[in-house]
């Protein structure tokens, strides 16, 4: 039962960055991997991020060397660097945990990459 709250979406201008937050309340965050997803029309919700407790990253491949996953188990926030972006990056944006009590998705956060 953990309740996930994004933040730091909106519009931004081709190789612009962007920030988003995902704070999460209810649970003991650091037994939980979290994840960031995008959704984009017209195609299955896709893994950009996944950071496990442990600290191991992956990254899906359209973004390495662009994105950056980190986490905050302090202040049980995730977070998700963006940099470079490009209109191929226009999309929604869901955090998502993963625990010992199972699973939640965050609200999503309208990301759009366009002059």
């Amino acid at each position: 039962q953990v309740q996930l709250v994004e933040s730091g979406g909106g519009l931004v201008q081709p190789g612009g960055s962007m920030r988003l937050s995902c704070a999460a309340s209810g649970s003991i965050f650091s037994t939980y991997a979290m994840a960031w997803y995008r959704q984009t029309p017209g195609k299955p919700r896709e893994l950009v991020a996944r950071i496990f407790t442990g600290g191991s990253i992956d990254y899906t491949d359209s973004v390495k060397g662009r994105f950056t996953i980190s986490r905050d188990n302090a202040k049980n926030t995730v977070y998700l660097q963006m940099n470079s972006l490009k209109p191929e990056d226009t999309a929604v944006y869901y955090c998502n945990a993963r625990g010992p009590e199972g699973g939640s998705w965050g609200q999503g956060t309208q990301v759009t990459v366009s002059s």
